[in-house]
């Protein structure tokens, strides 16, 4: 089960289950893959609605590889997603959101 209080967040991949987690080694692979400048940039983009395709499979990928996934995107190509495109873009937004979310009582 995704631990959400550890920034997991649960995605079905050809009908198998995976834990994503935005870990510190994610997010700078992240950073790396992506066009913005920072993760910051990423943020702001879908918090104004403004994040692509290619913004949520970087996303994706990485909360895969903080999950322990090794693949890379292009194992991504032919893979059906439970939930379709709505739900990657839900679980790119939740990854970012739990990612810098502080705990309750903080």
């Amino acid at each position: 089960m995704a631990n959400p209080w550890a920034g997991e967040v649960a995605l079905v991949l050809d009908g198998q289950r995976h834990v994503c987690k935005l870990t510190l080694g994610a997010l700078a692979e992240l950073e790396e893959a992506m066009e913005a400048g920072s993760v910051i940039d990423l943020v702001q983009r879908f918090e104004g609605g403004g994040y692509s395709t290619r913004d949520v499979l970087a996303l994706i990928v990485a909360g895969l590889r903080g999950g322990g996934w090794d693949g890379q995107a292009a194992d991504l190509r032919t893979v059906e997603i439970g939930g379709g495109l709505v739900e990657a873009a839900r679980v790119a937004a939740l990854l970012l959101t739990r990612a810098f979310a502080l705990p309750p009582g903080a």
